[in-house]
C-alpha cells in the first residue's frame, strides 16, 4: 500500500516502460472481460466520488488506478479551504464523465495514508495512476488551475498507460446496480505485436532488442507516442548500463567544459531521478561551449526532454532556459 512517487511523465528506468505496458493491457483485458460478461461496468454518476480509508485503499485505489487515474483529496472537517475546494472536485469529477475517479480520504480518520503520502498540510491533492503516486498541487486552487491540471492527468493516463477511463451510464443506480450498454470489444492496435515485444525484451534486459522494436513502430508511425517514450527511455538505459559512475561523475567534476563528460553525467542524473539536475548540467555546458561540442550537447538535452515528455513541467523550464543560453 506505499505509494510511489513518480513524475507524471514516469520514472526513467526499465519499471517505467514496463508499468506503462502492463497497465495498458490490465485496461484492455478489464474492458475484453467486461464485454464477454455482457456488460461495459457502466457506473452511475455518484460512484465517481467516493470516500477511501487504510482498508479500502487497495481495492479502490491502487487496483482502480489500472483502470482509470484516481484523483485523491486529503481533507478534514476542521479545514476551511477543504471546504471550499472539495465540491470544485466533485462537479469537476462529474463533469469530466469518467475520465477519472475522486477519492476522499480524510486525514484525521487516516494518519497513516497521510503519513505515506508525505503531507505536511491540507487540503492536498495526489493522483494514482497505474499504481503509482504523483503530487498535483497543495492548498488552494483556482478552478482554471485545477482544470489544467486534469487535463493533463488524463491525457499522460491515456496517452502513456492507455487509461481511457470508466464508462458512466446516466440511468445506472449508485454502487453499480443500473442497466449498463453491451460494450464493444476492444481490438488490438497495429503495433500491438512490435509495442509486445519491446516489453519483453525490457524484461529480458535486452535493450538493443527493445530499440529495434519501439523504431519498428516508429517506422511506420513516427509520432506514436508510446513507442517514442520508450526508444527514448530505452536508448537512454542502453546508453548507462556500462558506465562506471563514480568515474564519470569524476570526470565531469573536474572537467565542467568538456561536452562529452557533462552528456554522460547528465544520462546519469537522468536515470537516477535528478531531472532538473541533469537539464540544468546541460544548459550551463551550452553556455560554456561552441560549435560541434555546443550542438552536441543540445542534441542531447532534446533527446532527455523525448524521455521526461513535453507536458512536463521542468520540460518547459528547461526549453526556456535552453533558448536563453543559445540566443
Amino acid at each position: 500500500m506505499q505509494p510511489r512517487n513518480m513524475s507524471m511523465s514516469g520514472v526513467v528506468d526499465l519499471a517505467a516502460v514496463k508499468a506503462a505496458q502492463e497497465a495498458k493491457a490490465k485496461a484492455e483485458q478489464a474492458r475484453a472481460e467486461a464485454a464477454r460478461q455482457g456488460g461495459g461496468g457502466a457506473i452511475s454518476p455518484a460512484d465517481l466520488v467516493i470516500d477511501v480509508d487504510e482498508a479500502t485503499f487497495e481495492r479502490d485505489v491502487l487496483q482502480r488506478s489500472t483502470e482509470v487515474p484516481v484523483v485523491l483529496d486529503f481533507w478534514a472537517e476542521w479545514c476551511q479551504p477543504c471546504k471550499q475546494l472539495s465540491p470544485v472536485l466533485e462537479r469537476l469529477a462529474v463533469e469530466y464523465n469518467g475520465r477519472f475517479l475522486l477519492a476522499k480520504i480524510d486525514v484525521d480518520a487516516n494518519q497513516m495514508l497521510m503519513q505515506q503520502f508525505g503531507i505536511q498540510g491540507i487540503p492536498a491533492v495526489f493522483a494514482v495512476v497505474a499504481g503509482q503516486a504523483l503530487p498535483l498541487f497543495q492548498g488552494a486552487a483556482g478552478e482554471s488551475q485545477i482544470r489544467q491540471t486534469l487535463d493533463q492527468l488524463v491525457s499522460v493516463a491515456e496517452q502513456r498507460f492507455g487509461l481511457t477511463g470508466l464508462t458512466v451510464d446516466p440511468d445506472a443506480e449508485p454502487g453499480g446496480g443500473g442497466p449498463v450498454e453491451q460494450a464493444a470489444e476492444v481490438p488490438a492496435g497495429p503495433h500491438e505485436t512490435a509495442l509486445n515485444a519491446a516489453a519483453e525484451a525490457l524484461d529480458a534486459g535486452d535493450l538493443d532488442g527493445a530499440v529495434r522494436a519501439y523504431q519498428n513502430v516508429l517506422s511506420d508511425d513516427p509520432a506514436h507516442p508510446e513507442a517514442k517514450l520508450g526508444l527514448a527511455q530505452a536508448e537512454l538505459l542502453r546508453r548507462v548500463q556500462g558506465m562506471d559512475p563514480q568515474r564519470v561523475r569524476k570526470e565531469a567534476a573536474e572537467k565542467p567544459g568538456d561536452a562529452g563528460a557533462q552528456i554522460a553525467a547528465a544520462d546519469l542524473d537522468l536515470v537516477g531521478g535528478h531531472v532538473e539536475d541533469a537539464f540544468a548540467r546541460l544548459i550551463d555546458t551550452v553556455r560554456r561551449t561552441a560549435g560541434d561540442d555546443r550542438d552536441a550537447v543540445r542534441l542531447r538535452l532534446l533527446e532527455l526532454f523525448e524521455v521526461i515528455g513535453a507536458d512536463d513541467p521542468r520540460v518547459t523550464a528547461a526549453r526556456r532556459a535552453l533558448a536563453r543560453a543559445l540566443f
